[in-house]
């Protein structure tokens, strides 16, 4: 039996239901978490030399985004001095980095205040794209900062944003929440929200139109599953009925996927996954869904940061993915 099958069989998978849920979103297939492939992309280089938190597809105009803290040394426009690493990491100062489907670095911009990037939304408009990221910043225990809002705004080469620009639409979905974070189903036209309030973690699923209009009601509202409590969550992507999410660490074979369904909250499937296995450093971050082109199944895709050596040790990102379904 080879080592992906041997991770697999030893995945113990509780169909446990989250605490509470409530929906009625039209059924359709779920991807098959054990079939992934790739990559897609491998150990690209990007514009910081930290891990890619998340990332997000423009799917008409063939782009790809990537989120990450902001390196360290780093003198942006405004500044007079140069900003620690572990003062980008207290005040959510976020880079952008534009790509295109072969993985050439086309731009960049640099956020600051705004998060710690856990997930992120690209949404086409003509052959602009326009991103979703968390907003107004606000340092947790261990020195990192969350977002308390959501925003809107265009993807604008070499421009620098800080919270009060006024190019942004900032929403308020939960007041008095944080952590909170976007992802965007690219095939339903929805946005999905999650949150902490109240020490609770919260999903819940938007009509986009809707959301962008200020209109806070949910087409579907769960709790984060018991399953997911435990392990370091990093990142998510909602395509139809399902939600998908990612949770693991660095230097260990603990990646998993996992399948929540939005109108019960149930866990249908998680799963251990050896994608990247020969990565000298294989750390998860960020999920995103795909359309490769008009004749294509979607693709979930999730992301590894890899280091090449004890002395590389700039962060690369690699893509793998699933678009095989189980109906």
């Amino acid at each position: 039996m080879n080592r992906r099958r041997i991770l697999l069989a030893a995945t113990a998978l509780a169909l446990t239901p989250a605490g509470r849920a409530s929906a009625a979103v039209p059924a359709t297939p779920r991807l098959d978490l054990t079939a992934t492939t790739g990559p897609w992309l491998r150990e690209i280089t990007l514009s910081e030399t930290r891990v890619p938190q998340s990332f997000a597809f423009d799917n008409t105009n063939k782009r790809l985004y990537t989120a990450q803290l902001t390196q360290g040394g780093r003198i942006l426009a405004g500044e007079s001095a140069a900003v620690s690493g572990a003062d980008r990491s207290r005040n959510g100062d976020l880079c952008v980095t534009r790509l295109d489907w072969r993985g050439t670095v086309t731009g960049r911009m640099y956020l600051k205040g705004f998060g710690h990037g856990v997930s992120i939304g690209a949404e086409p408009v003509g052959t602009s794209t326009y991103l979703w990221t968390e907003t107004d910043a606000v340092p947790d225990s261990q020195g990192n900062g969350y977002g308390t809002r959501v925003a809107r705004f265009r993807f604008t080469d070499g421009a620098v944003l800080t919270t009060g620009s006024t190019s942004l639409v900032r929403h308020d979905p939960v007041p008095g929440s944080d952590h909170n974070t976007v992802a965007l189903d690219p095939v339903h036209s929805r946005i999905a929200h999650r949150r902490r309030a109240d020490g609770v973690w919260t999903y819940a699923l938007y009509d986009l139109v809707t959301f962008k209009a200020g209109v806070f009601e949910p087409l579907a509202t769960l709790t984060q599953p018991d399953v997911l409590t435990g392990p370091t969550f990093q990142g998510y992507a909602t395509l139809g009925r399902h939600l998908y999410t990612l949770d693991g660490t660095a230097l260990s074979d603990n990646v998993h996927l996992t399948a929540v369904d939005w109108n019960t909250g149930a866990v249908l499937e998680r799963q251990l996954t050896d994608a990247g296995g020969e990565l000298f450093y294989r750390e998860p971050e960020g999920m995103a869904i795909q359309i490769p082109d008009a004749t294509s199944p979607a693709r979930l895709h999730f992301g590894l940061a890899s280091e090449e050596s004890l002395t590389q040790t700039d962060k690369k990102a690699s893509f793998y993915y699933t678009d095989t379904t189980v109906r």
